[in-house]
């Protein structure tokens, strides 16, 4: 009756829980040295830096300025000096009813614009900035630079330069755009001198009738 509570006896009374003992490490945990500490959240939180970074490595990540942009700094200084330069000494001092302020100011302005732009520059390069490199679905930066074309380009620039005032646009203006097409690839010959043509003559009216500008006639003066 006293194990039985369905017979009329109590709950017989149960010895108090035995607390579990933590399995202690063995000779081995303790040669392995103590366990690791875990951080704590600010620990946690703190930028690895602070831990010690390898010098070299920062000084590889930052930026550094990029040199031959200083020659670009130096070309808009050198443009933005000369142009003050010829407004403040070559430039003459005519005032009349339609331009009060006279011919001096705009070009003064310029210069300084071109001063200012080129501190800012200068300011940026000095800091790391530098332009981002040419892309494009059509660009290869991994090819050479392409001098024939580049070089048979200048050839017919400087063609049209010589020829211009002794020939005349219309003739020398061809021979531009038919050099500049055949430069670039293009082999339709009889076509692209048609063409050239047509632009020589369109370019050479719309100057002197849009514009009222004559562009040098050459040998074809009194034709055209």
């Amino acid at each position: 009756m006293t194990t039985r509570p369905d017979r009329g006896g109590d709950l017989p009374p149960r010895p108090p829980g035995v607390p579990e003992i933590p399995a202690q490490p063995g000779p081995e945990a303790a040669a392995a040295g103590p366990p690791p500490a875990v951080p704590t959240a600010r620990e946690a939180d703190e930028p690895a830096a602070t831990t010690g970074a390898d010098p070299a490595v920062e000084a590889e990540a930052a930026p550094r300025p990029d040199r031959a942009q200083y020659g670009v700094v130096a070309f808009l200084a050198l443009v933005g000096g000369l142009v003050i330069f010829d407004a403040t000494t070559r430039i003459g001092r005519a005032i009349n009813t339609a331009d009060p302020i006279g011919p001096k100011p705009v070009p003064i302005l310029l210069g300084v614009l071109l001063l200012v732009i080129a501190v800012i520059y200068a300011v940026d390069v000095a800091r790391g900035g530098r332009g981002e490199p040419e892309a494009g679905e059509d660009v290869d930066l991994s090819l050479p630079v392409d001098w024939r074309t580049v070089l048979l380009l200048i050839g017919a620039f400087l063609v049209n330069a010589v020829l211009i005032d002794r020939l005349g646009w219309v003739i020398s203006g061809t021979i531009l755009f038919w050099g500049s097409a055949y430069a670039l690839g293009n082999r339709h010959y009889v076509r692209n001198l048609l063409i050239a043509v047509a632009l020589s003559l369109i370019t050479f009216y719309t100057f002197a009738i849009g514009l009222g500008v004559d562009l040098p006639a050459g040998v074809l003066q009194g034709i055209l």
